[in-house]
């Protein structure tokens, strides 16, 4: 499968202005042959914590994405602030649309809160894994990734781990190290979209995405600017890996 990372800059709250944008972008990568399409991390708002910015689950921010599967034919994800019907808080949820209507949600497990997110937002309950075209897909969210137990836990059944973020240039190297890291103790592709550019709240943002290989090397990369990052995963690559080095067995 191709995957494409369509790393981007956000309108602060502004989801028509957003959908407007990332549009001509979504068209982009599908040109380029992808047929994953991942958007950053609350890409129609920004990672705003204004009371009442979340919308309800299957919201405009979902109908955008559903829309753009299928005018392209391809999977886009992306997340987005939803609040279910049995809460007030939204979750910060990633949601994957399919080009036939098929829709997939992750909820964030770990809220920010050194940004304060879990007064704003509700944490989700486990990981989800999802099979598109023979691949295993396990989806996170930007402060998930320096949680190693999570991805640990949901290796065996992961050939690829899409990570969306809005992760902040003061602390780039740790975004580039442990997308790396977290391909390496897991044998598994590992695909990184950081936003760019500076948000509402005065956050900058560098961007760095790119696209790891179950050895930790790194096949597509991207500095700061908007960009689309394109690479080919193929999930017989992963169990070769795991077959010729067999860690994952020596797991206590």
């Amino acid at each position: 499968m191709r995957i494409a990372v369509v790393q981007h800059d956000i309108v602060w709250e502004d989801r028509a202005a957003n959908f407007a944008r990332l549009a001509t972008w979504v068209g982009r990568a599908a040109g380029a042959g992808a047929e994953l399409v991942l958007l950053s991390e609350t890409f129609s708002t920004g990672f705003s914590m204004t009371a009442g910015i979340g919308e309800p689950e299957g919201g405009p921010s979902a109908e955008f994405l559903l829309g753009q599967a299928a005018e392209h034919g391809v999977w886009v994800a992306g997340s987005c602030p939803e609040v279910a019907a049995d809460g007030e808080l939204p979750y910060n949820s990633l949601v994957l649309a399919g080009p036939d209507g098929t829709v997939h949600r992750y909820r964030k497990l770990h809220p920010f809160t050194h940004g304060g997110e879990h007064e704003r937002f509700r944490a989700g309950e486990k990981p989800v894994t999802v099979e598109i075209g023979g691949l295993r897909i396990t989806p996170f969210i930007c402060y998930d990734l320096r949680f190693a137990n999570v991805f640990l836990e949901a290796a065996e059944r992961t050939d690829v781990y899409l990570v969306t973020a809005n992760w902040p240039a003061t602390r780039r190297h740790h975004w580039t190290t442990l997308l790396q890291a977290r391909a390496i103790e897991n044998q598994a592709y590992v695909v990184g979209c950081n936003r760019v550019g500076t948000a509402g709240d005065g956050t900058e943002h560098a961007g760095d995405s790119r696209i790891v290989s179950p050895l930790g090397e790194l096949l597509a990369t991207a500095a700061v600017g908007e960009t689309i990052v394109l690479a080919d995963v193929d999930p017989a690559e992963v169990a070769a890996t795991r077959d010729r080095l067999k860690f994952l067995p020596d797991r206590r």
